[in-house]
């Protein structure tokens, strides 16, 4: 399994709205609303680096609001 923080920021007002989309996709096992340069921060478990991609990419970027995405995979020491 493959496991990332996906921070987002968003439009002026739209955190709430996008975090409710993002909330029902597949994958997501968490999201919150922050503070500081990112609005919305997710975490992701998925089955391959691939279906993270399609994840981000195909899913997340097509939802209004999104202005910008920075996915940091989760390592385990």
């Amino acid at each position: 399994m493959v496991q990332a923080y996906i921070l987002i920021q968003t439009e002026v007002g739209r955190a709430r709205e996008v975090a409710s989309v993002i909330r029902e996709m597949p994958g997501v096992l968490r999201v919150d609303a922050v503070t500081g340069p990112y609005d919305v921060i997710v975490l992701s478990e998925v089955h391959s680096v691939d279906e993270l991609d399609q994840l981000v990419l195909s899913k997340m970027h097509v939802i209004g609001g999104i202005q910008r995405t920075l996915t940091c995979s989760v390592v385990h020491f």
